[in-house]
């Protein structure tokens, strides 16, 4: 493919995503940034409640899984609370592996899940660019409510941050229902995945990552016709989350979304949660966990769509 086929930049000036995919242009990225969430697994599995697990142990963990999966990995997502700092300093990834950090700002009580987001303003953008950053994360939580203009502002405002400073944007809603929708048995996450898609989309993030319709339930082909209502809604490059996906059900659903015009996955747990539950969790990330991830990545490469066949890199700026 020539440099004329991998525009530097996206439609409305986004930068391209290369830098944080594999050379057949798709993406097997890992996702570490989990905070409190990681925090009420890690204390489920011990019994013990979520105060009871020391901030050392998050981020003795995040490192492991940058050791261990980060040479089969095109990125790896990590927070600045828990390990950014000692993964950099320490130059854990290989030139292979892009670091990617997350800079959202969760509302999320104890043992609950994140209910909003801001974003954190207080990075000092052109410091993680020089430890080799090479893009930023927001997670916005979606709904049909009030709040809708203010998200779509606050993601127009990520994305411009990151093509202001050079860095690649992933932008990362998660469709929940209204408390109305929830009380009502109305919420259709397949169609709230595509709404979202179709509000938040045109924001122009460099990657665009979102759920895994029905859930990963269901077969590849059926799947793969819900995944494509997401591909028809967004016209710059998309992968899939892992949340809320079965861990054997997520190959199946990264298949299907491939094949309806995804580019790969940017996933955490259903690529590390099983270290959690092993007496030696490093083993685990060093044998089943990487090798279920160098699987995954065969599997984008054979059905992802290169980012660089997205519509808006179609009309990008070459470089």
């Amino acid at each position: 493919m020539t440099t004329a086929h991998r525009p530097a930049t996206l439609t409305g000036g986004s930068v391209a995503p290369g830098a944080l995919s594999r050379p057949s242009g798709t993406f097997a990225m890992v996702a570490a940034d989990q905070r409190d969430s990681l925090r009420t697994m890690m204390a489920e599995r011990a019994g013990t409640g979520g105060e009871a697990v020391p901030d050392r142990r998050l981020t003795d963990f995040k490192l492991a899984v940058a050791w261990e999966l980060g040479p089969h990995a095109s990125a790896l997502l990590i927070d600045r609370d828990y390990g950014y700092d000692r993964v950099t300093a320490a130059g854990v990834l290989p030139a292979s592996c892009a670091p990617l950090l997350a800079v959202d700002l969760l509302d999320q009580r104890p043992g609950g899940p994140v209910e909003d987001t801001a974003l954190d303003t207080s990075v000092d953008l052109a410091a993680v660019a020089a430890d080799g950053t090479r893009g930023l994360k927001l997670l916005v939580i979606w709904r049909r409510d009030e709040h809708r203009e203010r998200r779509v502002a606050l993601a127009r405002r990520f994305t411009d941050l990151c093509r202001t400073a050079g860095l690649a944007s992933v932008l990362e809603p998660v469709a929940r229902p209204t408390r109305e929708e929830e009380a009502a048995g109305t919420f259709r996450l397949n169609d709230a995945v595509v709404e979202a898609a179709r509000e938040l989309g045109p924001t122009r993030p460099s990657l665009y990552k979102c759920q895994v319709p029905s859930g990963g339930r269901g077969s590849v082909g059926e799947l793969a016709a819900e995944a494509a209502r997401i591909d028809a809604a967004l016209d710059v490059p998309w992968v899939v989350l892992s949340q809320g996906v079965a861990a054997a059900d997520f190959p199946r659903a990264v298949e299907a979304a491939c094949r309806a015009g995804a580019s790969g996955f940017l996933a955490g747990r259903a690529l590390w949660t099983a270290a959690l539950d092993a007496e030696d969790p490093v083993a685990a990330l060093r044998g089943p966990c990487a090798e279920r991830l160098r699987q995954l990545g065969d599997l984008v490469d054979r059905h992802g769509r290169p980012w660089w066949e997205s519509s808006a890199a179609r009309t990008g700026d070459a470089s």
